[in-house]
């Protein structure tokens, strides 16, 4: 847990809330030349007792436009999940929240409308993402 707030990721920023080690707070700078540049977004991160057997759970707070986050900010990623591994820091896992900005998985969404528009509109979900960015993560 230590690594990331010792020698944080580009772009990333993550600490504990308050008192406890266990409940952490993550902020993502939208990657440049992704619809979500600019953006400042928030993730709350809640490692579980057998951390890191067990992966943490992390959800956005900030709203996003994105078709592998939820309107809840629940993420799918398969590291945090399936794919999870001790050796993964949160570091590691914050950069593949940050690549999941750039290159989207639209064949593995939570959200299938916005995939959808991804696949057959990539013109208009960059911009529709773009204007959530304006308005949630400024």
């Amino acid at each position: 847990m230590i690594d990331v707030v010792m020698d944080p990721p580009c772009n990333c920023t993550a600490g504990p809330r308050a008192d406890d080690m266990y409940d952490w707070i993550a902020t993502i700078t939208g990657p440049s030349g992704s619809p979500y540049a600019g953006g400042i977004f928030y993730l709350k991160i809640h490692f579980p007792e057998d951390y890191p057997y067990l992966p943490p759970k992390i959800s956005f707070i900030t709203r996003i436009y994105h078709c592998n986050i939820s309107s809840k900010g629940a993420i799918c990623l398969d590291t945090l999940k399936q794919n999870w591994s001790p050796a993964l820091t949160i570091s590691k896992v914050l950069l593949s929240i940050c690549s999941l900005l750039t290159d989207a998985n639209p064949y593995d969404p939570l959200v299938q409308d916005i995939a959808k528009q991804y696949l057959t509109d990539r013109e208009q979900h960059d911009l529709t993402a773009k204007d959530w960015t304006r308005q949630y993560a400024t």
